[in-house]
């Protein structure tokens, strides 16, 4: 493994980067400082341990999506090839195959998870009021899939909800959502996580800043989306739930 370790200022001067705790930074430069010549960490709570780092810490670089988390802890730095070139006489290639596989390198050198392909996908996926069932004919048939996904709907009601600016023409927005989405998520569940994080954030100094699309969108929809049904249970009546 190469024993030296480059960072871009196009990544650590950004505002997302610099509105994070030191803690969080700090973690964030030693991640690097221990991956492999791929960018892959398989030691991250060794790393939080030695330097005092928490699991908020690391839980945050992967809400900001500086880290892209695997299902077997495995995390890999997404600016890594932004930050870092290695000459091919020093490169030691990952041993982490499968996980590289499931990463798409995008033009501006950003990692990405791979989409998972809809052809592939339950016929029954619900997508709420907006499905792909009209356009399957023509992913079955091999032709490249028409995207209609209500990138706009979803980011408009977030600003109507928040009093916030967002694009939705931005690509880490957009491959947010069609992640979200190619997991089966409808529609109205964004509207609800959008409700429920806003009014649990919005007045909240602290937590509004995470009021965002990389947020909301990523990892965590799921965990946010079921923060509702325990909200909405009814109240306990002579030591049982109430009648409905």
């Amino acid at each position: 493994m190469a024993q030296r370790r480059m960072f871009s200022k196009k990544v650590t001067d950004t505002d997302t980067f610099l509105d994070m705790p030191l803690s969080t930074q700090a973690l964030y430069f030693h991640l690097n400082m221990h991956a492999d010549d791929d960018g892959f960490i398989d030691n991250t709570k060794t790393i939080q341990r030695m330097i005092g780092s928490s699991d908020d810490d690391r839980k945050l670089l992967v809400a900001k999506q500086f880290l892209l988390p695997f299902e077997n802890g495995l995390v890999v730095i997404k600016d890594w090839r932004v930050h870092n070139y290695i000459q091919g006489d020093r490169y030691h290639k990952t041993q982490y195959i499968n996980e590289k596989s499931q990463l798409v390198v995008e033009e501006n050198n950003m990692y990405t998870k791979r989409i998972q392909d809809v052809s592939n996908m339950d016929t029954q996926v619900r997508l709420g009021k907006v499905r792909l069932g009209k356009d399957r004919k023509d992913i079955l048939s091999g032709s490249e899939e028409p995207d209609q996904l209500p990138y706009k709907e979803v980011v408009d009601y977030l600003n109507e909800k928040t009093g916030s600016k967002y694009r939705s023409s931005g690509t880490k927005t957009k491959n947010s959502i069609k992640a979200r989405f190619n997991e089966g998520f409808s529609l109205d569940d964004f509207r609800t996580v959008i409700d429920v994080k806003s009014k649990q954030w919005l007045t909240d100094q602290k937590m509004k800043q995470y009021l965002r699309p990389e947020t909301l969108f990523g990892t965590k929809f799921e965990s946010y989306l079921n923060e509702n049904e325990v909200t909405s249970k009814p109240a306990m009546k002579n030591g049982g739930y109430g009648t409905r």
